[in-house]
């Protein structure tokens, strides 16, 4: 009966979660446009130059549709979002038609390719360097990765980038890796992986210290635990007290700082991307910023808020189902 009980009490509370994040997707949305909105000049004036008399630019900004009132491009805009419309790309017009949709798709597998590949590398290291921070805890192994970690998170990606970039591919040090991970869209598996190094380690570098820190921190709260001191004074080694006793009871927050940091990951490419020239969803957005494409610029910026509401939607989730107090209520 406690354990329905308890299963009801999560299901509403994700329920309820779910409901939030909608929410916060709509407001979101309603930002994104009237940031939008508010950028300097307009498309017309950055295609047309200076030289185009009001006249010009009227006339374009009706051809393109800029000559509506603001609420009813976004209902239009949003309209469309909700039956995958993402609209058609203002540059598009003066050529040939291009939908938003089919532009963001091969930038949108880019950028999850690269996400995916950090992922790959900084779980698995992060939560072994917290395991064996925890359990050396006080020594120099566990002060050197601490001091480490801060350093990698005192400083912003591009920097880390930069630095990267002089250390691994520089004449000056050595050129193992590409400093410009230009990925072609038939490239094989293994190119990707190759142009895609140096954005995975510094993608690597930013997330790990964050996620290596929380599983640290979590272990040695359980490790202090009375159970965990009677497998010591059982007998039991350190490896099978951290495998047996400490990882299971500290999964519930490594999980949702994990799934916090993937959310950071996909959104904090942006950066990344354009310092290394890598044609994913950050770098498309930020080119369609400087060149006023809204529909462009509207639809990364849509992507990736809904990504990041998704995950942390997840990560809060994974905390309510991993909570056993709700699970089984007294």
């Amino acid at each position: 009966m406690g354990d329905s009980h308890g299963m009801n009490i999560v299901l509403k509370i994700v329920l309820q979660r779910l409901g939030f994040g909608l929410i916060t997707l709509f407001v979101v949305s309603v930002i994104i446009f009237v940031a939008v909105l508010m950028l300097p000049g307009g498309f017309a004036e950055a295609i047309l130059g200076q030289a185009a008399t009001p006249e010009t630019v009227a006339a374009f900004n009706k051809e393109i549709g800029l000559d509506q009132p603001a609420p009813v491009r976004y209902y239009n805009w949003i309209a469309g979002v909700v039956q995958g419309d993402f609209g058609t790309s203002y540059a598009s017009r003066i050529g040939y038609r291009r939908e938003v949709a089919d532009m963001l798709a091969p930038r949108a597998f880019n950028t999850l390719f690269l996400a995916g590949m950090t992922a790959l590398i900084a779980v698995p290291l992060s939560v072994g360097l917290g395991l064996l921070a925890a359990l050396y805890r006080n020594t120099w192994f566990d002060r050197g990765i601490n001091m480490v970690s801060l350093v990698s998170i005192s400083f912003p990606e591009f920097f880390i980038a930069y630095i990267a970039i002089v250390l691994l591919a520089s004449p000056l040090v050595v050129t193992w890796l590409p400093s410009l991970a230009k990925v072609e869209d038939d490239a094989s598996l293994g190119e990707r992986i190759y142009r895609c190094s140096l954005p995975a380690i510094t993608m690597t570098l930013v997330i790990v210290a964050h996620m290596m820190r929380m599983t640290r921190a979590a272990v040695i709260n359980v490790l202090a635990s009375p159970y965990v001191e009677m497998a010591r004074l059982k007998g039991a080694k350190p490896w099978q007290i951290i495998a047996r006793h400490a990882l299971p009871n500290a999964w519930a927050p490594i999980v949702t700082v994990i799934a916090l940091n993937l959310a950071y990951l996909i959104v904090g490419v942006v950066v990344v991307e354009y310092v290394f020239t890598y044609p994913g969803m950050g770098k498309q957005m930020v080119d369609a910023v400087a060149a006023r494409d809204v529909p462009v610029v509207q639809a990364c910026a849509l992507v990736f808020a809904a990504t990041y509401i998704i995950l942390n939607l997840i990560a809060d989730v994974l905390g309510i189902v991993t909570n056993p107090r709700l699970l089984h209520p007294k």
